[in-house]
């Protein structure tokens, strides 16, 4: 299933506009922004600062990535009555920050071989940092032929199920890609990034934890166990951020 990469020019002046802001907050002097053609935009950066900012720009995934990963995150987060959407609650956001970061480097993986092929209850035995991974995959992805695999970001949610399931079982054929621990790496992403604390980009405003009454890192338990026994459990939801 290809990647979509028509608004690549476009994504790439969003994030030179949403990095304005982050610029003038940290007392930079006004300068023009700079457009994917190289030509300065005439609006200087400490104009632009006034601008809300959706999300911060991605460090690690490239925009043709960013468009799967956010089309993966809505698909498999859609909005309902409980949640938005999983681009809304940062969840492309987490899987951002986490494949750029040591985690997503390999930083404690053992990486030196020899590689043979392991069983499920050996956990990951792969060469691959899970950012090598990550790219590796969508890269085969990419490859595959265009009659066969429809963008994944304009995929209807018939084609995109129907991909993660092939995906799942092993059997779109990737080249030189584990399809099955590419799934598991992006189903992991996706569910940490609903669920981990707000801290870390996902979970946006605790919607995750709200759809399963998770209260947080509240450390007084014990003693609400006493307060609530027989009654509704009333709590306030208790972020890392919170507590700091």
């Amino acid at each position: 299933m290809k990647l979509d990469s028509t608004s690549v020019a476009r994504r790439r002046l969003l994030q030179a506009t949403l990095l304005g802001p982050l610029v003038a907050a940290a007392g930079a002097r006004a300068e023009p922004v700079q457009t994917p053609g190289g030509q300065p935009s005439a609006e200087p950066r400490d104009a632009q600062a006034a601008l809300p900012v959706a999300m911060p720009a991605y460090v690690f995934l490239k925009p043709a990535e960013a468009l799967f990963v956010e089309a993966l995150a809505d698909h498999m987060v859609p909005a309902d009555a409980l949640p938005p959407s999983g681009v809304e609650l940062g969840i492309t956001t987490f899987i951002d920050r986490a494949l750029s970061s040591g985690w997503g480097r390999g930083e404690g993986l053992y990486l030196g071989g020899p590689w043979h092929s392991g069983t499920p209850e050996q956990g990951y035995q792969l060469p691959l940092t899970p950012a090598q991974l990550f790219r590796a995959g969508l890269q085969a992805i990419e490859a595959l032929p265009a009659a066969a695999s429809p963008s994944f970001a304009q995929a209807t949610p018939g084609e995109r199920d129907a991909f993660l399931l092939a995906l799942e079982r092993g059997a779109l054929g990737l080249d030189g890609v584990d399809e099955k621990a590419l799934f598991a790496l992006l189903y992991q992403l996706v569910v940490e990034g609903l669920f981990a604390d707000p801290i870390y980009g996902g979970n946006r405003d605790k919607a995750g934890w709200a759809i399963v009454g998770f209260p947080g890192v509240i450390a007084s338990h014990a003693e609400d166990v006493v307060t609530f026994k027989n009654k509704p459990y009333a709590y306030r939801s208790f972020g890392i951020a919170d507590a700091s």
